[in-house]
């Protein structure tokens, strides 16, 4: 998926959908960039962030229906258990990561008892 276009996004957005286009574009949550730019308009930027503001809603154009939203893959909450999953999802989550891990220590067991990584480590001693 391209991140190349930054779009106003008003689905989801609450005036203009500028914060909304913004987590989109960085893959972050929304509420955290409503968050930064209400704090940063209350800790002194206020008249150039709501000027920023106002010259993206007019610039941006309208995310299109048919692009993928990105604030669906935020990386902010990654983990399951962020995700306010239930239970037995997190469990199943867990179970999946540990048959990973399983394949990849036998995967490593299986190479470090071989033929060929015996000689490997003869060929680096040299």
């Amino acid at each position: 998926m391209s991140r190349s276009s930054l779009y106003k996004d008003p689905r989801h957005g609450k005036i203009a959908g500028v914060c909304a286009g913004v987590a989109n574009f960085f893959g972050l949550e929304i509420w955290l960039v409503r968050i930064l730019v209400v704090s940063a308009t209350l800790l002194g930027g206020g008249f150039l962030i709501i000027l920023l503001y106002i010259a993206l809603s007019l610039m941006l154009e309208k995310q299109p229906y048919g692009e993928p939203i990105y604030a669906q893959e935020h990386t902010i909450k990654s983990k399951p258990w962020e995700q306010g999953k239930t239970a037995k999802q997190l469990l199943t989550a867990i179970d999946a990561d540990l048959i990973d891990v399983e394949k990849k220590v036998q995967e490593l067991e299986a190479y470090l008892t071989s033929d060929a990584y015996k000689v490997n480590r003869e060929f680096n001693k040299l």
